[in-house]
């Protein structure tokens, strides 16, 4: 038997990506490429910039960039205003990136967030979203400590008792707050429970202000809750991730300390389905 004739009864298996896939090195980036998407995603951070501008904070010369911009152009991904003379992310650009927001899941992209969040927090990570007037649990990674908190997914948790509730009421405007508060009793669970609008308001406040949340045992006594913000393509609060444990390990010294992984993990999972770590300017 010839080789041919093998090589046509065992036709070749479709690789989903070379040998060489791990090698990063420069033998293996295509540079030109590399120089058009850094333009692009320098064009795409900002609301309209000049030719002479996008050179200069790129670091390239003017007649690079300018071809660059015109191939980019041909495909959509960035247009150009005449009247103003300036550049700006195309039409393309969204189509493609809507293509990545249908394929992204919120709970597949947080799981390896929250596990790393467990380990390296020692507490139960949680991810969580509004379901009306309440947080929905959607995923859990439990710690291994025999005392833990336990959010099943599918349990509900009312907003202004819940860490991640919290987090996301912090960032509704106040006239959305109140209209959530008048549907929902603000009921006492602990006597920590915040049941005042007033006092809520400005815990929120302080919530926007630090970063994150805490639920200082204002639904259990003995557990402890710290949280943050997820936030999606158009800047709004659309899931929270927390951690949480019992006060005699999540200690009031040490909610510093464990709301920084706490936050990183927040604009972790942000960055993975596309969204916004910064609030857009109004």
């Amino acid at each position: 038997m010839s080789i041919q004739d093998n090589a046509e009864r065992e036709p070749r298996k479709a690789r989903g990506r070379p040998r060489d896939w791990d090698d990063k090195t420069e033998q293996n980036t295509i540079k030109s490429l590399d120089r058009a998407m850094r333009v692009f995603e320098f064009l795409s951070e900002t609301q309209g910039k000049a030719l002479t501008s996008i050179s200069s904070e790129t670091g390239q010369s003017p007649a690079t960039v300018y071809r660059i911009l015109v191939t980019l152009e041909g495909r959509g991904l960035v247009e150009f205003n005449t009247e103003e003379q300036l550049w700006h992310i195309g039409p393309r650009a969204f189509v493609i990136g809507a293509r990545f927001l249908r394929r992204t899941s919120l709970v597949d992209r947080a799981r390896p967030i929250l596990r790393k969040l467990m380990e390296t927090t020692g507490e139960t990570a949680n991810l969580g979203v509004q379901k009306e007037d309440a947080v929905l649990f959607l995923s859990q990674v439990e710690t291994h400590a025999s005392i833990r908190a336990f959010f099943p997914p599918g349990s509900l948790s009312p907003m202004h008792a819940s860490g991640i509730g919290k987090a996301l009421l912090s960032e509704m405007s106040d006239e959305r707050l109140e209209r959530l508060i008048r549907s929902a009793d603000l009921e006492a669970f602990t006597a920590k429970t915040i049941t005042d609008l007033e006092n809520l308001k400005n815990d929120m406040v302080a919530v926007r202000k630090r970063g994150f949340s805490i639920d200082d045992e204002e639904k259990n006594l003995g557990m402890r809750c710290i949280a943050a913000p997820v936030f999606d393509v158009n800047g709004e609060a659309v899931a929270g991730i927390s951690v949480s444990g019992p006060t005699s390990r999540v200690s009031s010294d040490l909610i510093e300390k464990l709301s920084r992984p706490v936050m990183e993990a927040a604009q972790e999972l942000t960055l993975a389905i596309g969204g916004l770590t910064t609030r857009p300017q109004v």
